[in-house]
């Protein structure tokens, strides 16, 4: 199934209409426009012209049948694909760590080719496709698209990209899942609040675990697994996502918590997601070879 980037949502909400009903296990393609809703089309677009409404769009939501809340939600990205030959980026007066040094906006395309971008300065870096906006609906009231938390969202963790299976909660019945605002690659802290905007399509397989109790979001990929925290200062994420593998080793042996920190602090990495959105994004690393040897995985079988 193919949802089209016509059909998105600017706040992720259990009063959203699902545009599309799926079963468990389904893969699913989302067509995805960039960040600024495909606003810009060339270096001279005018800045102050943007519709600021019109802001990280998420292509969805899809209900999937058997989702209820308490339950997790695997989502499996299975493929990244652009579907434009350039990225956009803004840089403005108060956006970002250091707007405050700038005088006036400046929107740049950045060209992609053979697997590169080419950066002011000729500076060229690989690809690193990734998803900025990911989630499913929140328990309480909708929250924008722009802003990260426990339901997923903005996070903007350069983690989160092919390959690799983000965990989420099921807040409500179907879980309500939308993703959007590709980055063709962004460093951790976004600091300029843009990574390489640009649409694509993405493939995805949604499938819900019952009875899996987990401090949510989480993520893995072939060699780590993460817990993933969003609040309103860097030290609050920072904590929370510590705090959350701490307990989540706890929780699945037989180690008391004062071994389980202990562990990370020798073994873990605290890493910043990003410090440009409402909430600030953290997340927190441990290695597989590790997690290994405490026969601990996120899908479950320990104790």
């Amino acid at each position: 199934m193919k949802i089209s980037n016509d059909r998105v949502v600017y706040t992720m909400s259990r009063d959203n209409q699902p545009v599309a009903t799926v079963k468990s296990g389904s893969d699913v393609i989302f067509d995805t426009c960039d960040c600024f809703s495909d606003q810009i089309t060339a270096a001279d677009t005018v800045f102050q012209a943007l519709d600021w409404q019109r802001i990280n769009p998420a292509t969805g939501p899809v209900y999937i049948e058997e989702a209820q809340p308490g339950d997790a939600l695997r989502v499996h990205i299975k493929r990244i694909r652009f579907t434009r030959d350039n990225a956009v980026m803004v840089t403005a007066p108060n956006l970002g760590v250091i707007g405050d040094e700038l005088q006036a906006p400046e929107v740049s395309i950045i060209p992609i080719d053979n697997g590169k971008a080419l950066l002011p300065g000729g500076v060229e870096v690989a690809l690193r496709p990734m998803i900025g906006v990911i989630g499913v609906a929140p328990a309480g009231e909708a929250i924008s698209c722009g802003t990260p938390d426990s339901h997923g969202g903005n996070m903007d963790c350069k983690e989160i990209t092919e390959g690799s299976t983000l965990w989420l909660p099921v807040n409500v019945p179907g879980a309500l899942f939308a993703l959007g605002d590709l980055h063709a690659a962004m460093g951790d802290g976004e600091v300029s609040v843009c990574g390489l905007e640009i649409p694509g399509e993405v493939t995805v397989e949604l499938t819900v675990v019952k009875n899996r109790k987990l401090p949510l979001p989480m993520l893995e990929n072939s060699d780590t697994l993460y817990t993933l925290a969003s609040a309103l200062t860097l030290d609050e994420a920072a904590s929370m996502a510590t705090r959350n593998m701490a307990h989540f080793i706890a929780d699945n042996t037989d180690l008391p918590l004062s071994q389980a920190i202990s562990i990370l602090s020798i073994t873990g990495d605290l890493q910043v997601c990003q410090v440009v959105d409402p909430l600030k994004t953290c997340r927190f690393a441990l290695p597989k070879t590790v997690a290994a040897q405490l026969n601990l995985s996120i899908s479950g079988g320990e104790k």
